[in-house]
């Protein structure tokens, strides 16, 4: 990890299942080779999110799997990797499962997507375009 780790996503990884501290890992890394600018902290009490004007990205590990809410309902998905949420209002996520594979570029992409949003206002005002 690098200083970009905030100790309290690092307690919320460490305390979860291997499987899951591996895919949790995977994706904190992948976050941060999206943007060097993304700030990861803790919201709703225990929840990792991943900020950069804006929300960008969040984890929540449940009983069979960890999923990567994505705050941005407009963002394009050209690799088929967002896999829950279609037609939400405000977000979609994708949901790993203990065997999956993770197609580091398609995320990247996604999450590189939803920072370019941000930047520009976020999705609400590029909507409104």
């Amino acid at each position: 990890m690098t200083g970009r780790a905030d100790p309290r996503v690092d307690a919320y990884i460490a305390g979860l299942p291997d499987w899951q501290q591996e895919i949790c890992t995977e994706l904190r890394e992948l976050v941060w080779a999206t943007d060097p600018e993304i700030v990861e902290t803790i919201k709703r009490t225990v929840q990792p999110y991943f900020v950069l004007d804006g929300n960008i990205c969040a984890l929540l590990a449940t009983r069979d799997h960890v999923n990567l809410f994505l705050y941005d309902p407009t963002v394009s998905d050209p690799h088929g990797v967002i896999n829950q949420g279609h037609g939400n209002a405000t977000g979609r996520s994708i949901q790993v499962y203990a065997d999956d594979e993770i197609d580091r570029d398609a995320i990247i992409g996604i999450l590189s997507e939803i920072v370019d949003h941000n930047r520009r206002g976020g999705w609400r005002k590029l909507g409104r375009s």
